[in-house]
């Protein structure tokens, strides 16, 4: 039975990844070329839905520094992706899923 839940978990995991906002040419590849290397260490795309990009923060601080530059980085990503609105920032969990 455990080896079943354990294939499972597998399969689970790589369909969700063929589906992912982390593609060639996704909001994450958008974002690496808006922000510096530190402020991506803080943050983790979850989703891109009807023009909006939902971003978590790892801390309020960091959710702070973000939301002053939010124009600013909406407007360079909008050169990558016209289609975008908005972005969304929360606090939230940025580690990989397991």
């Amino acid at each position: 039975m455990e080896l079943l839940k354990n294939t499972l978990n597998v399969v689970m995991h790589q369909l969700s990844n063929k589906k992912s906002v982390f593609q060639d040419n996704g909001p994450q590849q958008w974002l690496k070329k808006a922000l510096t290397k530190k402020e991506l260490g803080h943050i983790r795309v979850k989703y891109f839905k009807n023009g909006v990009l939902g971003v978590s923060v790892d801390s309020s601080t960091w959710l702070y520094v973000l939301s002053l530059k939010k124009e600013e980085l909406l407007a360079e990503l909008k050169k990558e992706n016209p289609g975008l609105k908005n972005i969304n920032f929360r606090i939230g969990n940025i580690a990989e899923p397991v």
